[in-house]
């Protein structure tokens, strides 16, 4: 239960920060693409025997890279372009996973999450993609905010947008590698969107400010996903899901019918 605790307050961190950048430039779909491409390093890891997390981030990366390439420098649609990455993460995983021989058994950790489960190793895993988010996001603090507000100014005034965008999209491959034990591939993408979305109800004067309160709504959500699915012996991902659905419901319905608190 202590290293849960200590994973959701590291996940909490880049659920604010990065999670603040997907909504506001609305790349949510892409998000998911890449935690589903992630699944081909999680099944190398099975393969080769290491970490599934380790090896996941250069998939993840990858994928990320070869997205926002792709989008620029060609004329394929988009949601095409996700859709294959996508699909060929969970096929090289599930290939990579059928190579091994016996049974993968935490293998459903990694996809609906586990974070009572979680080793001091992915802590440090964890704690070490936190330090280099948090240390990218400060040092290019303005000009992520250009390019996720108005990217084509960005542009004009010399900001190197292609560059930034590929290096935020490799940040949001890194916070998924951060957040997969805690809600796995399959539902990462609730903790990387569902908080900024309940800050968004009552702040919109500061993205700084919609980071921190993210980051804090986010841990005490998660922290309390975790203590009832332990108390229910539920699963915890899904439950740290719904916790945030509900709340998430909850703020809307405040803002809705109490405007004065938002």
């Amino acid at each position: 239960m202590r290293n849960a605790i200590i994973a959701a307050i590291l996940a909490s961190v880049v659920c604010g920060i990065i999670g603040t950048y997907i909504v506001v430039k609305k790349i949510v779909f892409i998000s998911g693409g890449i935690s589903h491409a992630s699944f081909g390093g999680v099944g190398l890891g099975y393969l080769i025997g290491i970490n599934p997390l380790i090896t996941a981030i250069p998939f993840a990366v990858l994928s990320a890279v070869s997205v926002g390439i792709i989008n620029r420098k060609t004329k394929i649609n988009e949601d095409a372009i996700i859709g294959v990455i996508w699909s060929v993460g969970m096929a090289l995983g599930l290939i990579f996973i059928s190579l091994k021989q016996g049974y993968a058994p935490d293998l459903f950790s990694y996809l609906f999450g586990s974070i009572l489960t979680v080793t001091h190793s992915d802590l440090i895993l964890m704690s070490i993609l936190d330090v280099i988010i948090i240390t990218i996001v400060y040092l290019f603090y303005k000009e992520f905010l250009s390019i996720s507000f108005d990217e084509e100014f960005s542009t004009v005034v010399g900001v190197p947008t292609n560059a930034l965008y590929l290096l935020l999209l490799s940040m949001v491959a890194l916070s998924i590698i951060v957040l997969i034990r805690v809600a796995g591939i399959i539902l990462v993408l609730a903790l990387l969107t569902m908080p900024i979305l309940i800050s968004r109800q009552f702040i919109h004067d500061n993205l700084r400010n919609l980071m921190v309160s993210s980051s804090i709504i986010s841990a005490i959500l998660v922290i309390i996903g975790l203590l009832v699915s332990y108390t229910l012996d539920l699963i915890p991902g899904a439950t740290i899901v719904l916790i945030l659905s509900i709340a998430f419901i909850f703020a809307f319905l405040i803002k809705k019918y109490i405007p004065n608190l938002s």
